[in-house]
């Protein structure tokens, strides 16, 4: 997730995720745009690892009921040494490899309770001489009940697509035959690698105090392909002091075995936090911020920062 917003309670808000980022999270959020939303984000993967992830995003609010989105990430690996079987030391150069995503979403609400969406993902990675493209759809759906909308549900799916394979010049070997001094190019044939599709399903409860007051408490069961299922519990605070907005963030994420060096799998899970900053203007109250979230990984914490601008429609457009 490269959403700083998000990111700070461990992505627990699958159900209560709002505006851009529920692009990442759950594209059933997005139909919650309020009219023009823009976020740029930047991530610090793994410290120390000289990785670094941008990410800036656009949607638009189309009519009262619809919603596009557009989003594009990619990561920055830095400049690694080129070695060969020859010259394992280097010497011939540095290469970088590349990766990115676009994403084009579309969310509608279909009644004051339900919503729903579907994003599409264009995806390419890979070194000067190898890549690979593929696409992916994430989908989602999203319901919300209680006197004060206070309560809510999500399910979304992510990462449903074809095959992905590389291919290039670098599966290329020139060998040469000694006794005729023919040369001859073999080509490497590659194992096609399915994506790292998931399901969530989630629930949120929003405890409202006052009108400057609320506490969202989150919780997110993730169905992975490939590792070990996980569950995501988060709590999200949001004071609203008129001229200054804070929200506090704190996630956990839990998989079997997380406190085992034996038995823990993945990277990605144990303790979240975060916290955002907005400050609103104008007579609608739209607002501008900045956002900042921190996720622990046995191969370094993961440092998030972003900005966001939310313009809000106008009393008198609603």
């Amino acid at each position: 997730n490269p959403w700083a917003r998000s990111l700070g309670w461990g992505d627990a808000g699958v159900s209560s995720v709002t505006g851009l980022e529920a692009m990442f999270v759950n594209v059933a959020g997005l139909s919650y745009a309020d009219k023009t939303e823009i976020m740029f984000s930047n991530t610090d993967w793994m410290s120390g690892a000289g990785i670094k992830i941008n990410s800036i995003g656009l949607a638009q609010k189309i009519g009262e009921s619809n919603v596009i989105g557009l989003s594009f990430t990619t990561m920055d690996f830095g400049d690694i040494d080129i070695t060969t079987t020859e010259l394992p030391e280097g010497g011939l150069g540095t290469f970088s490899p590349s990766s990115f995503m676009l994403s084009v979403a579309f969310a509608k609400e279909f009644s004051s309770s339900i919503t729903g969406g579907f994003n599409l993902k264009i995806l390419n990675e890979g070194l000067p001489n190898v890549s690979s493209t593929g696409i992916a759809i994430d989908a989602g759906v999203r319901y919300v009940t209680g006197e004060n909308d206070h309560i809510k549900f999500g399910l979304s799916l992510k990462n449903i697509g074809p095959p992905m394979k590389y291919s290039g010049d670098g599966f290329a070997i020139e060998t040469l035959n000694p006794s005729t001094e023919i040369s001859t190019t073999v080509e490497q044939r590659t194992a096609n690698f399915e994506l790292p599709s998931l399901i969530n399903i989630a629930g949120a409860y929003d405890f409202i105090f006052n009108e400057a007051n609320k506490l969202t408490a989150a919780a997110t069961f993730t169905s992975n392909s490939f590792t070990k299922d996980q569950y995501r519990l988060g709590a999200e605070y949001t004071l609203d002091a008129s001229k200054v907005i804070v929200i506090v963030r704190a996630g956990m994420v839990y998989e079997s075995g997380l406190f085992s060096d034996d038995e823990r799998q993945a990277a990605l899970s144990g303790p979240t936090a975060g916290i955002s900053v907005e400050f609103p203007f104008g007579k609608d109250r739209s607002t501008m911020g900045v956002d900042y979230s921190f996720r622990s990984s046995v191969l370094g914490g993961i440092h998030s920062i972003g900005v966001r601008m939310n313009l809000a429609k106008a009393a008198e457009e609603e």
